[in-house]
């Protein structure tokens, strides 16, 4: 019997002794920030939770975007509606968690749950998000990583043996597989908003640094070499090697480049690998973010977290939900249906899941990265701290005359001014 038959049931039979007890109702926000019918499986899960026990009803909502979830989920707090139980974006745990907006996994689990040995049967490189200032904040549930994806005909016919493993060998690939006048790219990526920045930390940690400091979150790295070398990548693809497409490219523009071949190299999540497999009618492949310095890239994906205000009836009832979507059956037929890999270790143990990966080896090209993998972004005011940077990539892919400098130096002030009252409240004040 789960915890939540227990504790609920217990409470209602003491308020309603003989009577019959009516399902705790929580409320369920949910993203979906890859193509795909994400959305629906999620509803399909919540429907099959709810018919598996008669304790608790959990209502999905579907979001949009990681950023709106979060800002949804804020306003509901605000307005005396606290979610019970949110899929938020990886890196926002810390943010939420410094404001006092969201409970401690501690504060939702049931009394002397080990979190320590529950955290131990996820993946080291996304146990770092899911912390802090010691405690755990947050419950990892997709996961994901950067990833290349290539078409193999295109390869073939431009005589290209392998995906490229450095940035001299992706750039000498571009500019092969680039046809004139727009009729093929040598590759995409895309630069609107969250995508932006979470490539940019990748090509800024493949470069050999740190995007930000990960023990305090007021401080950013910006005008570093290893982010100006990120920044300049990226602006010479477009501009000195056109071999992509200047000015701003969302991320559904990228997977219809490649779909429709005008596109020979395209960098997406990993979440977007069962679209991708749905959609491309040749034969194609996956690697890793080649490297500048070193093999690195940033941990991407969202996680469970419950915001405060909520009762004891529905923290137990949160944390009943969030267990269910987190066993190695749930979660590792999540990564089926996604492409996301599965944080759970364990869910690679099942004869199911070994059968999948069997059949389709791209499924762990994401976690044999993960040995490369960091956190991501994760600091006071996230997002405006975010969209510094990606100001200045959107600039740099749109005006050639802007130099690198230019646009470090200018996301560096920018940052900075977000993340003054931080710095001023913490680090400063003694």
């Amino acid at each position: 019997m789960s915890f939540i038959k227990t504790f609920v049931g217990a409470v209602a039979l003491t308020a309603f002794a003989g009577g019959a007890t009516a399902a705790e109702r929580i409320e369920f926000m949910f993203p979906a920030p890859v193509q795909g019918k994400l959305s629906r499986e999620m509803q399909r899960i919540v429907k099959e939770y709810n018919a598996s026990q008669d304790t608790v009803e959990v209502i999905g909502v579907f979001t949009g975007s990681y950023d709106d979830t979060k800002i949804k989920a804020q306003a509901a707090t605000e307005a005396g509606k606290p979610p019970a139980v949110v899929l938020m974006g990886a890196n926002f745990a810390a943010e939420l968690a410094m404001s006092d907006l969201i409970e401690p996994i501690s504060a939702v689990a049931p009394e002397g749950t080990n979190l320590d040995a529950f955290l131990n049967e996820f993946w080291p490189a996304v146990r770092a998000n899911a912390k802090f200032d010691g405690q755990l904040y947050s419950i990892p549930f997709q996961n994901s990583t950067p990833i290349l994806y290539y078409n193999k005909e295109h390869f073939a016919e431009a005589g290209i043996s392998k995906a490229p493993e450095t940035w001299a060998e992706w750039i000498k690939a571009a500019k092969k597989l680039t046809k004139a006048d727009g009729e093929r790219w040598g590759l995409m990526m895309p630069s609107n908003y969250d995508y932006n920045g979470w490539l940019v930390q990748a090509l800024a940690m493949s470069s050999g640094g740190s995007f930000y400091n990960t023990s305090y979150p007021g401080e950013i790295y910006y005008d570093h070499a290893s982010t100006k070398a990120a920044l300049k990548f990226w602006r010479d693809m477009a501009h000195t090697h056109k071999a992509m497409p200047t000015g701003v490219t969302d991320s559904k523009a990228v997977s219809t480049a490649f779909f429709s071949g005008k596109s020979s190299m395209i960098v997406l999540s990993t979440g977007a690998l069962s679209f991708v497999r749905n959609n491309a009618k040749f034969d194609y492949d996956v690697a890793f973010i080649p490297r500048n310095v070193r093999n690195s890239v940033p941990i991407g994906g969202a996680s469970l977290v419950s915001f405060k205000g909520t009762t004891p009836e529905q923290k137990a009832a949160a944390w009943d939900f969030m267990s269910y979507l987190v066993s190695k059956e749930v979660i590792g037929g999540w990564s089926r249906f996604t492409g996301y890999f599965s944080p759970r270790k364990t869910a690679y143990d099942l004869p199911v899941m070994q059968e999948f990966v069997k059949n389709n080896p791209d499924a762990l090209t994401a976690v044999e990265q993960l040995k490369y993998a960091g956190p991501w972004i994760a600091t006071y005011n996230t997002v405006a701290v975010r969209k510094a940077v990606e100001d200045e990539m959107q600039a740099l892919l749109s005006d050639e005359k802007l130099t690198i400098d230019e646009a470090a130096a200018r996301a560096q002030k920018n940052a900075n001014e977000v993340l003054k009252p931080y710095v001023e409240s913490t680090a400063l004040r003694f």
